[in-house]
């Protein structure tokens, strides 16, 4: 399934108030939105209080109708609870002088920019990932993402030896930066 139509799907779940679909939101959203508050001279009652009011601005939007998400959910619960720490923090602080700018705090735009371009970037690895083939596809993710050593890839995999096993994950890699930085050098994060 494309992550868009996932995300479309939950999103769909979130306005009807499904249970799955509100604790997958939460549990993919709220440790960055606590992170960012935390790193932002805020506590962990703030995060919860923030990440409560955003998850109620994305719940009122989806019910209102006609609101289309053109980002990731991640991107915009980032940016709606940066925008909404900035503005307590605004509130606490009404007797700052002049000269301060909370924007120096907390870089809304800057770090929205930074967060998509991240985004377009696993994008882009996702499909180098996927244009790689068998067996390297499978071999990098036996080792990257279920973290099993050489021996047990090896045997896996019918090479003669762990050390066989770690050239061709090698051989892998470099097939793999090739695609991605062929297609990050044609510009293709668009697509």
């Amino acid at each position: 399934m494309k992550p868009e139509n996932n995300e479309k799907e939950l999103l769909i779940g979130f306005a009807a108030s499904d249970r799955k679909a509100v604790e997958k939101i939460y549990s993919d959203n709220f440790n960055m939105v606590q992170s960012l508050i935390i790193n932002n001279n805020g506590s962990a009652d703030d995060a919860r209080d923030i990440f409560q009011e955003t998850m109620i601005v994305l719940f009122e939007k989806l019910r209102a109708g006609g609101f289309e998400l053109n980002c990731l959910i991640k991107t915009f619960v980032y940016s709606v609870a940066r925008r909404l720490w900035l503005k307590r923090l605004q509130q606490q602080n009404r007797y700052s002088s002049p000269g301060d700018s909370m924007a120096d705090v907390v870089q809304v735009e800057e770090d929205l920019e930074a967060h998509e371009q991240r985004n377009a970037e696993f994008d882009m690895m996702e499909r180098a990932i996927n244009n790689l083939g068998e067996p390297c596809k499978s071999l990098l993710e036996a080792y990257y993402l279920q973290k099993q050593n050489m021996q047990v890839i090896a045997a896996k995999f019918g090479y003669t030896n762990a050390d066989n096993a770690k050239n061709q994950k090698y051989k892998c890699l470099m097939r793999l930066k090739k695609i991605f930085f062929t297609d990050y050098k044609n510009g293709k994060s668009d697509e």
